[in-house]
């Protein structure tokens, strides 16, 4: 036998939900208020390859397989590659400096990112390659910086140490607390000489 008050009660919930589903109003700052309060992103993107150009010329590649937008942060707003970013910008000649990490954060307002895992720099024209785990890159000043152990390789040296700040493309560095062995040569005095 059917109770009536059951199935009453049901149709009640099934009208009262319809109701409160089709009433609602949620402006585009509210979902977003949400997301942020619930830690999550307003946008995914996967498989992301971007390129950015400068009056016809290629300046940057970004390639990573996913790609989560906190836009809607007040206070600290990012983007993040938890998966992981390959990067490469190219110069007005066409050479090219690459970094590749496991995971990248990257700040909006202030043009910072943190880069971290696996971390690898290239200056495929000059040789030269910065090996490190956690990385800090000002987009602005175009400049590199860590606290933790590296490792550079460049044409002639091999060094070693904690603490490293160099431009984006490892052609101006200093480091901290490093060790190897680095070759001088002693100026154009002795190259002019024939």
């Amino acid at each position: 036998m059917l109770n009536i008050s059951n199935v009453y009660n049901k149709f009640l919930v099934a009208i009262f939900l319809a109701t409160l589903f089709f009433s609602c109003e949620n402006d585009i700052k509210e979902i977003q208020d949400f997301l942020a309060e619930k830690n999550l992103p307003i946008g995914v993107s996967k498989d992301v390859y971007l390129i950015h150009t400068d009056s016809g010329r290629v300046k940057t590649k970004l390639i990573s397989p996913l790609l989560k937008d906190f836009g809607n942060r007040t206070e600290h707003p990012y983007q993040e590659f938890p998966e992981g970013i390959e990067l490469i910008t190219f110069d007005k000649l066409g050479d090219s400096v690459s970094l590749i990490a496991n995971y990248s954060r990257t700040y909006s307002k202030t043009q910072i990112s943190e880069v971290k895992g696996n971390v690898v720099v290239t200056n495929y024209k000059e040789k030269s390659k910065l090996y490190t785990e956690q990385l800090f890159w000002d987009q602005n000043t175009h400049y590199i910086y860590t606290e933790k152990p590296f490792k550079l390789i460049t044409k002639s040296d091999t060094l070693k140490g904690v603490g490293f700040e160099s431009n984006e493309d490892l052609s101006k560095v200093t480091m901290k607390n490093f060790s190897g062995i680095v070759y001088i040569s002693e100026g154009n005095e002795n190259n002019s000489k024939q």
